[in-house]
């Protein structure tokens, strides 16, 4: 579903540059030519080719290393950056691709169940223990857990979408389908982030080995979607410890 609105430079090189990689143009290990080469050949400004190559390393095909340049990783390695749901749903939006290069989700699950936290009821105006829409899934590099992604949904979106209660893919992104089945687009506020400690069910999803006692903070991004009557989503992200973000 590409959108007919003309993207960013910085994403149009950072796209150019992706074609390349996979065009076998440069291969595991090897550097890309630094920003200011790229600016001298009239790619673009360095700010804007410098963003590029964030947002590549976001996608999991390059890491920037100080010092060192802008080095491809090869399909075993793992770079410290994770794509966000939104920069995610953007990506999706721009290209039809659901996911970056390299990456694969498992552990589907879509549930009704009451909401326990009052933080997320009070995000969508709803009584504490109101039942909620729960979809979730875990985001994968090789064997790597990376991220756990969340969303907790609005029951009033049922009325519209009773596919959400089924964990496999709809045919639409749900963003879409409920914008072509109510004339109402989705609109996303600030994203928001902040640090907690892991819960238990978290550590095993990322595969974490640790004492009951020893606590694991991670990263926890979140952005509110609402339609005209109000907030519909939360999204959520959390983030494996020890990884961090960039937008792509």
């Amino acid at each position: 579903m590409p959108s007919s609105k003309q993207p960013p430079k910085w994403r149009q090189i950072a796209d150019e540059i992706a074609a390349e990689i996979r065009d076998g143009c440069y291969g595991p290990d090897q550097r890309l030519p630094s920003v200011q080469a790229q600016v001298a050949a009239g790619r673009g400004a360095t700010a804007t080719v410098y963003r590029a190559y964030q947002a590549l390393e976001a996608e999991g095909l390059v890491r920037m290393v100080f010092g060192s340049g802008t080095v491809v990783l090869g399909p075993g390695e793992s770079p410290h950056t994770v794509v966000t749901g939104a920069a995610r749903l953007d990506r999706l939006r721009r290209t039809g691709q659901p996911l970056t290069p390299g990456e694969t989700y498992t552990n589907s699950q879509s549930v009704i169940r009451s909401c326990a936290d009052p933080e997320i009821a009070a995000l969508l105006g709803i009584e504490l223990y109101d039942e909620i829409v729960i979809r979730s899934r875990t985001f994968m590099r090789g064997e790597r857990a990376i991220t756990l992604a969340l969303n907790c949904i609005h029951i009033r979106a049922l009325q519209v979408l009773p596919e959400l209660i089924d964990p496999g893919p709809m045919p639409k992104f749900r963003h879409d389908l409920y914008t072509e089945r109510t004339g109402q687009q989705l609109t996303a506020g600030p994203q928001k982030s902040a640090a907690r400690f892991a819960s238990t069910n978290e550590l095993t999803e990322f595969g974490i080995d640790v004492p009951p006692d020893v606590p694991v903070p991670v990263l926890v991004l979140r952005t509110v979607y609402s339609d005209d009557d109000g907030p519909l989503e939360v999204w959520e992200d959390i983030l494996r410890p020890g990884m961090w973000h960039a937008s792509s």
